[in-house]
């Protein structure tokens, strides 16, 4: 050992050195640490001092002589217990530094270089100095390229080597001490380290069982003024414990379908043929008779709880003469809305055939509702109130005695509502036409977790809501949470509210929807099992939660996700429609076909009578251009319905454009392509839990008959050489905002694709872009910019691109409606626009008059200013 020592000393040539060095490393592994021990002893540690800091002023040093030099320090370290002074008092310890600086892509090097430098840093002064000289960000930046590289691998190796306790400790040492928060990135590190571990399910039992979610919640517990300085630290630890929330919030896995629906063999029926060779003809006005189906409707008090009409169908209702709550009366909304009438509603609710046999009526689809003649901006979103809301989520961890856990309602008990009237609890109910709400959890004293029921025979499509509350106290706010939502984001977090409509409101002269709710963000949280996703493994649910309060004592309230629109609803309109008829107006409706839940699916034609029987009028009659109009394909988007309202009352109106229309064109129209799933509360599908937009390729007769019949009347058009000019199908749109149409080209479709193509192959007519682009310039609603033509291969079964392939209509459309408001033009940050305008449904059947509003009831005409005649420039085009 003394030879080696000597000539290390001694020799002055670098290879020399470097092969000394070589027998030294093996004679130290072999002899393990009893000869590290002699050769600490002898003086060795100086030695490599000495030689580390001659090396260093080469320029460049040696690279394998500065590994060899590393690799013995780091097994000689933790035998010398004057280590750390001897390297700081000799220069060494900078040397390393300036090294590691230097070579941060260079992994051989680098890894000698921190095994040494850890050994550094068990003396306290060196750490000091260390942490100084900027080697904790130094550490970042060696750790950053490799940190996405086996981070599973690492996350399970520091669960197992239990450092996820250390990892918190040091963290909360970090944040109990670096006061004036110079030291950021080093508590921001931990965090990361944190949430890569807690990505494992071991990771996230590691960390409760450290009693993480505690330590990390106090600690971001800050105050306002420090909000956004500690912005990057709040906002992972607010991701760590969201991960970390126990799957168990609510039974997540009792959620399914509610309702299991047997599908019959239903033939197809009706032979489209017919619905167009039809002689023209006025069918006679009907007279109904509209006696209330459901007893006690007008005699109900307000505040009674959930409905109760179902035990006294057919009969009269008696009056409670206890109690402080009123006697309703029902408003008269036939004088404020001219096809609204509540008794016909009930008589059309009489043949609505629902899967759970609904027996009830909500109040606002029997009252009816008007516009507000206000404008309503969109909420503006406060500071902060996404994360307020999830660490008061955190608090029933951290506080579990404050948590009710009462379950107030539940479809899966018979006995639903499920709660006592003591008073204490808010009172909920969803089984009429269009409702849903599956379960209602009382979490704290006035916060409630709801549960939406998915769509029939289907796991999934979370999203539609429509329910009734009552029991409230004034003056109380109340916070509720729908935790199950699946789509991954929502107007709601930018700008848009719920709906309410108050009883009380209703019966004092003011029956209408108004936008409520404070606080409303909408985030992911709940994650589920793969039994309780329909066996999507790692599924996670998204919560929608909002605050709000209520003015009247013994109310009934009710809360939507945007306008109902029910499936009677469109009958009543449908036979009120009949009245606006005149001699010179051409009016049939007929039944496409039956729905598989035996409902009839309505065909409206519409066009001017020919104004003799003359061979040259009838046979102008009969040749005049097609325009075919569809609507309501998804349940959950029921501004598409308010949309074709606007269309049908103006089309039946008295102005002369929709005279000129009227003679111009034959209008055929399918207003609800999906009643069943209007009727029972879908989001998106039909009774056999599909999405019937993704059918029109090759549809069932049998399972999808309204898409089976819709096609085959377009294809029979096609056929006798009548396809429609225009073809436009309804949608609304939850995530984004204006009003917008997808249409189809094959120019910009290979152009998005970058499929190579000669110029020949593109050449196609232009006229596609007409329509829109014409709307952009005279509807302050519609965005151009929003438009997209391009047809993406996860379209091409939906209505709009088989209408295009396979019927041949190079104008077919599909029709975006925000559900939110706009961000441009005269709406800007508008959550509705005005009721003293028509829906934008015009758009497509005046073309040149089109206007946007289309939320709620309405008939008025927008008038331009200035006049546009769209067929010339149309033609034109």
């Amino acid at each position: 050992m003394e030879v080696i020592l000597s000539s290390l000393e001694s020799t002055q040539d670098v290879q020399t050195t470097l092969n000394i060095l070589y027998i030294l490393s093996e004679l130290l592994t072999v002899g393990r640490g009893r000869r590290v021990g002699v050769f600490v002893s002898k003086g060795g540690t100086g030695i490599l001092f000495q030689i580390l800091i001659t090396a260093s002023k080469e320029l460049p040093p040696s690279e394998e002589l500065m590994l060899q030099l590393h690799s013995l320090l780091a097994k000689v370290g933790p035998k010398d217990r004057k280590f750390g002074v001897k390297a700081r008092l000799s220069g060494a310890l900078n040397v390393t530094v300036n090294l590691m600086k230097q070579n941060l892509q260079n992994t051989k090097l680098l890894l000698p270089c921190l095994q040494v430098l850890r050994v550094y840093s068990t003396n306290s002064v060196n750490a000091i100095s260390l942490g100084k000289n900027g080697v904790v960000e130094l550490m970042f930046k060696i750790t950053a390229p490799y940190s996405k590289k086996n981070t599973k691998t690492n996350a399970r190796r520091a669960v197992d080597g239990k450092h996820v306790p250390v990892l918190l400790a040091l963290y909360l040492d970090w944040h109990r001490n670096d006061n004036r928060h110079r030291h950021m990135l080093i508590r921001k590190g931990l965090l990361v380290c944190l949430r890569n571990i807690t990505n494992l399910k071991l990771g996230r039992k590691a960390f409760i069982e450290a009693d993480g979610m505690r330590i990390l919640y106090n600690s971001s517990t800050v105050s306002e003024s420090m909000m956004r300085t500690l912005d990057p630290l709040v906002n992972t630890s607010s991701l760590i414990m969201r991960k970390c929330f126990p799957k168990n919030r609510l039974p997540l896995p009792t959620i399914k379908s509610a309702f299991h629906y047997q599908l019959p063999h239903i033939p197809a029926v009706g032979p489209v043929a017919q619905l167009y060779s039809q002689p023209p003809g006025v069918n006679a006005t009907r007279h109904i008779q509209s006696p209330l189906l459901l007893g006690g409707i007008a005699s109900r008090r307000v505040g009674g709880g959930g409905s109760n009409w179902g035990s006294d169908c057919g009969s009269e209702g008696p009056e409670d003469e206890g109690g402080e709550g009123a006697v309703l009366e029902v408003p008269d909304t036939a004088l404020l809305l001219s096809l609204h009438d509540p008794d016909l509603y009930v008589e059309m609710v009489k043949g609505t055939h629902s899967v759970p046999q609904y027996a009830e009526v909500a109040y606002p689809d029997y009252f009816g509702h008007v516009a507000p003649t206000f404008r309503e901006p969109l909420l503006e979103r406060l500071y902060g109130v996404q994360r307020s809301k999830i660490f008061q989520d955190i608090e029933r961890l951290i506080h579990p005695n404050d948590i009710l856990d009462k379950v107030v309602y539940d479809l899966d008990i018979p006995s639903c509502p499920v709660i006592e009237d003591d008073g204490e609890s808010l009172k909920f109910n969803s089984q009429f036409e269009s409702g849903n709400l599956r379960k209602a959890v009382q979490v704290r004293k006035y916060e409630y977790d709801l549960v939406l029921n998915s769509d029939i025979n289907s796991n999934h499509y979370h999203q539609w809501f429509y329910f009734e509350v009552s029991g409230m106290r004034v003056g109380t706010t109340y916070r509720l949470n729908i935790i199950n939502c699946e789509k991954s984001n929502s107007q709601f977090n930018y700008g848009m509210q719920v709906l309410m409509y108050s009883v009380q409101e209703a019966i004092s002269g003011r029956p209408r929807w108004v936008r409520t709710g404070t606080d409303i963000c909408y985030y992911k949280f709940v994650h589920t099992n793969a039994i309780a996703a329909g066996g999507q493994k790692g599924k996670s649910y998204y919560t929608l939660t909002f605050s709000t309060s209520f003015s009247h004592k013994d109310d009934v309230c009710y809360f939507a996700y945007h306008y109902p629109y029910t499936y009677s609803t469109l009958k009543m309109h449908l036979s009120k429609l009949e009245a606006l008829r005149t001699p010179q107006i051409y009016l049939r409706q007929d039944v496409l076909c039956e729905t598989l839940g035996g409902n009839s699916c309505p065909l409206l034609t519409i066009t001017a009578m020919p104004e003799s029987n003359s061979n040259d009028h009838i046979c102008q009659f009969r040749n005049r251009p097609l325009i075919f109009l569809s609507a309501r394909v998804h349940p959950g988007e029921t501004n598409a319905s308010w949309v074709m309202k606007g269309t049908l009352e103006f089309l039946m109106g008295t102005s002369p454009l929709a005279a000129s229309l009227r003679e111009a064109y034959i209008f055929k129209i399918v207003p609800m392509l999906n009643p069943d799933g209007v009727v029972n509360g879908n989001h998106r599908c039909s009774l056999s839990g599909e999405d019937l937009n993704r059918q029109w390729q090759n549809p069932n007769p049998e399972l999808h008959p309204t898409i089976y019949h819709t096609k085959s009347l377009l294809q029979y058009l096609a056929h006798i050489q009548r396809a429609p000019l225009v073809f436009c199908d309804y949608h609304g749109h939850s995530r984004k905002k204006n009003v917008f149409m997808y249409g189809c080209s094959v120019k910009e479709t290979v152009w998005q694709s970058n499929i190579s193509a000669t110029s020949s192959d593109l050449q196609e007519d232009l006229g596609y872009r007409a329509l829109p682009k014409i709307l952009s310039q005279i509807a302050p609603a519609f965005s151009m910019a929003s438009c997209s033509f391009v047809v993406e291969r996860s379209k091409e079964s939906t209505a709009r691109v088989v209408v295009w392939r396979e019927i041949g209509v190079q104008r077919s459309y599909t029709m975006e409606s925000t559900l939110c408001g706009c961000d441009q033009g005269k709406y800007k940050v508008t959550s509705k626009i005005h009721g003293h305008l028509s829906y934008l449904g015009l758009a497509i059947v005046q073309f040149g008059q089109a206007t946007e509003s289309y939320f709620f009831q309405t008939s008025s005409i927008l008038n331009l200013e200035k006049p546009f005649c769209f067929w010339e420039a149309f033609d034109a085009a």
